[in-house]
Parts: structure tokens; sequence; C-alpha cells
């Protein structure tokens, strides 16, 4: 039974005590004991394991005292059920074995099947549902993220062939788009009937693109994804990504809740661009976790005070948390803001 509920409070832009924080990537190897267990399995192999995927979503809440849990998964755990084949190489990422960068490699792509393929996930969502007191965050990759992988083959820093596809064989892009929705649609929506309580589409490297190679080439898939989300009672997110500045103003149609901000925005600007109906979730720097801690806490404290101007502010991360942070200074940092917005809230009245 959820016994604090400030983050779905603060996502749906209803007044809260004090402000909610999770941190993406918060169950991960800055945490000793997260790096023990990855010492004997990897990813994909903890995430077979619903009790002991559930024992790490629920590290972070109970080392950190974060308002929400996510779910300890991958964005590339549902392309499996579609025909792909891949594995997650250390210090590389998603490595693909069979790419997909022709109109046949797309039609060879089957509908997910989640409950066959992925009944791990749901066996995992269905622990954390009986056991956490704070939200379950479930998620999936937005396509075009998850198609720079299929297509690439690998991570890449310019995405080149992605881009290849979208402009010069638009009709193979599209096509790739279309089974990429259904794909996120069909998964995120197993979660919630399994007992996600929000859902967050993660799209890392969107920022790569022009606006209006966005408005084009995505965030028709974009809208229709969240469309078709809307019959689904729980709180929905969207991540743009790093660098994405610039995407927000087109975000102003989009059926969500909740729309994340990288560090390179300030939360009144980012409000300002997406408008008026959103919450926020944002966007501390990650590297700050490494500066002293009086330059955190000013940083914390600018970000609270900005966020408390009005209804409907998460504190998170710009972007996912790195190895080399330390879970001293995560605790402290989560902590400092759950007692400072207390304050500043209630001296707002």
């Amino acid at each position: 039974m959820i016994t604090n509920d400030r983050f779905l409070r603060a996502c749906l832009k209803q007044e809260v005590d004090q402000l909610p924080v999770w941190y993406m990537r918060q169950a991960g190897r800055y945490d000793p004991d997260y790096r023990k267990i990855k010492e004997k399995y990897s990813l994909l192999e903890i995430c077979k394991q619903p009790e002991l995927a559930a024992e790490v979503t629920l590290m972070p809440i109970h080392k950190l005292g974060v308002d929400a849990a996510i779910l300890y998964s991958d964005i590339m755990n549902p392309v499996a059920s579609i025909g792909i084949d891949f594995d997650i190489v250390a210090n590389v990422g998603p490595v693909i074995h069979n790419p997909v960068r022709t109109a046949e490699d797309v039609a060879k792509l089957r509908p997910i099947d989640v409950e066959g393929d992925l009944s791990h996930v749901l066996e995992t969502i269905r622990i954390l549902d009986r056991e956490l007191e704070v939200p379950l965050i479930t998620f999936a990759g937005a396509p075009f993220t998850i198609a720079s992988y299929l297509i690439e083959g690998r991570p890449s820093r310019n995405y080149r062939l992605t881009k290849q596809m979208m402009y010069s064989a638009p009709e193979v892009w599209f096509a790739l788009m279309d089974k990429l929705g259904d794909m996120v649609i069909a998964y995120l929506k197993a979660h919630v009937a399994n007992g996600a309580k929000a859902v967050q589409l993660f799209d890392s490297w969107v920022g790569a693109l022009a606006p209006q190679d966005f408005e084009r080439y995505v965030l028709p898939t974009i809208k229709r994804i969240f469309a078709s989300l809307k019959e689904v009672d729980v709180p929905k997110i969207y991540f743009p990504g790093v660098s994405s500045g610039e995407l927000l103003p087109t975000l102003r149609d989009l059926e969500a809740n909740v729309i994340g901000l990288d560090w390179r925005v300030s939360i009144t600007e980012g409000r300002a661009r997406v408008g008026s109906k959103f919450a926020v979730q944002g966007n501390l720097d990650p590297f700050l976790l490494t500066a002293p801690t009086h330059v955190l806490e000013e940083r914390a404290r600018q970000l609270i005070d900005e966020g408390i101007q009005k209804p409907g502010y998460i504190f998170n991360l710009g972007h996912g948390l790195f190895p080399e942070a330390s879970l001293d200074t995560l605790k402290h940092l989560t902590d400092y803001i759950h007692a400072y917005s207390r304050e500043a809230i209630q001296a707002r009245g």
C-alpha cells in the first residue's frame, strides 16, 4: 500500500508538503551492494529473475529515502520479443546482431508478446506492487532512441545511419516507427495492468534532431503513444533526453502529465517552453554530485526555489546517475531536498 504519494501528487500538479525526489538510474553501480550482485549476474540476467530485480529496485528506497521507485530494467528488454538479437556489452551498451536497415528488415519485426516473452518483467512489477510504500515507475525506450540502436547496430555519436534512413527512405522509417510505437503501447499498458503507478518514456537521444525533423519524423509517433495511453489512469512522463531544450515548444499538445528536463534548460524556462499544463521533472547536472557539498546544496536550493514557484515539480537529475556517484552524497542530497523544500513551502504559506 502506498503511504507516500507526493510523487503522484506532483505529477498531477497538486500541492505537496515537500518536494518529491527520485533519480534516473537510482538502482545502479554507485551502490556497493549492487556492484556485488553485478559480479555474479549481468543486467539482463538480473532482469530475468523477478525476485532479484525487485530487490535491486528496492535498494534505493531503503538506502536513500526517495519518493518513487523505478523498475530495474533496460529499454532494450522488449525488443527481444519483436525479433531483435542483441547483447548489452560492458563499456559499449546495446550491440545489435541483426541491425534493421531495409524495408525487409522492418517487415520481419513481429508484434510484441509481453505475456509470453516478458512475463519475468510483469512478475517483478507484481512483486513490487505488493512490497512498495512509494509509487512504482516503469518505463520504455521511445521509438527514436530504440531505432537509433537498431539501425546503427550500437550506440552512436552522430546517428548517421539513422538520419540517412529518415531522410532517404522515409517510408521505411515510418514503418519502423509504427512497429516500435505499437511495441511501446502494448508494453506500458501491460505494466500498468500489473501494478505500475506511473510510466516514463525515455527518449535519451532525440535531442540529436533539429526541431523540424523531430516534428516530422518522431513527434507523430510520440503523440500516438500518449494518446493510446490516455485510457490508463496513471501519470505519464516524457523525457526527451539530453540537449532537447529546443524541442520543448513542440510538446505542448502532448497528452502527458510530466515533461523531463535536462540541465541545459532552467526549470523556469522549461515551463515557459512546454506550457502550463505540464508538471516538470529535473534537472540537476549529474556531475554536480562530485562537487563540494556546499556547491551541491547551493545548486539544489536554486532548483527547489524555482520549482516551488508553481505546483508540479519533481526533483531529479537531468540524466542518469553514473557509477562514480557516492551513495553517501546521494543520501545527503535527498535529505537536503526534503528538508529545505519543506521549509521553503511552509514559508510560502
